[in-house]
């Protein structure tokens, strides 16, 4: 039987590349977050306590029009959502007499990289194993983050603009994948894209504040398409990773 130390040992082992991936997006981050008048201890702290790019980028940049603690803690919460679910797919697989504190931590934990490689771990998911990854990957997160702000101080403006066209590149890199196999998934980019626009010109929508107008869409175009195009459950496996096709 794996011992908990050995089990860490090895997720922390497979969360360095990980980090490694997070360092390099978080510099474009920082870069972004230097521009809405971030520091690099601010930045560096934000990515330490969140680690959720596109929540991140989000949050840096309605700050920055003066929204709402409010209208930033919902937002939060839908981009995010989905980590809820993944938290209860791990919570579910979990050992027996897992207490309720560990579990919790755990939720806290999960990025789409680490709840990937946990849940293909063949056996029963194991918190040691989570925080591992974590441990190695967060701070190379928080590190880039830091970093990218600090070199935005220094380095020449077209250099600086040029880094920060990289974030949305990342954002494309994202949706255009999944955007290609699912004509369902292009819709609701095209859809989203479109009425960004439109809300802004918009005479009573146009009112709203850009923290509030991102609320609206996000819940309004997520819901319309996840009615008219249900998505099957995938199987999971007993062993914990995700059936192939």
């Amino acid at each position: 039987m794996e011992k908990g130390r050995d089990i860490f040992i090895q997720g922390y082992k497979h969360g360095i590349p990980i980090g490694l991936g997070y360092f390099a997006v978080a510099f474009s981050l920082g870069i972004a977050a230097r521009d809405y008048g971030f520091s690099a201890l601010q930045g560096f702290f934000a990515s330490l306590i969140t680690y959720a790019s596109a929540g991140q980028y989000m949050g840096f940049a309605l700050y920055a029009t003066n929204t709402t603690l409010a209208e930033l803690v919902l937002l939060m919460f839908i981009i995010n959502a989905r980590y809820i679910l993944m938290g209860f797919a791990l919570n579910q697989r979990m050992p027996e007499g897992t207490p309720l504190r560990t579990r919790l931590l755990v939720g806290s934990c999960i990025t789409d990289e680490i709840f990937g490689i946990t849940i293909a771990r063949p056996g029963v998911p194991t918190p040691y194993y989570t925080f591992g990854a974590l441990i190695a990957a967060v701070p190379m997160w928080a590190a880039g983050t830091a970093l990218g702000i600090i070199m935005g101080n220094v380095l020449p403006a077209r250099v600086v603009s040029a880094l920060s066209v990289a974030l949305f590149g990342m954002f494309i890199a994202v949706i255009i994948p999944p955007a290609r196999r699912d004509k369902a998934v292009l819709g609701a980019v095209a859809a989203s894209f479109a009425l960004s626009y439109a809300s802004v010109h918009l005479p009573w929508v146009s009112k709203l504040s850009p923290g509030n107008r991102t609320i609206l869409l996000t819940v309004i175009i997520a819901s319309v398409f996840a009615l008219l195009f249900p998505r099957e459950t995938e199987g999971i496996s007993e062993g914990g990773a995700f059936d192939a096709d």
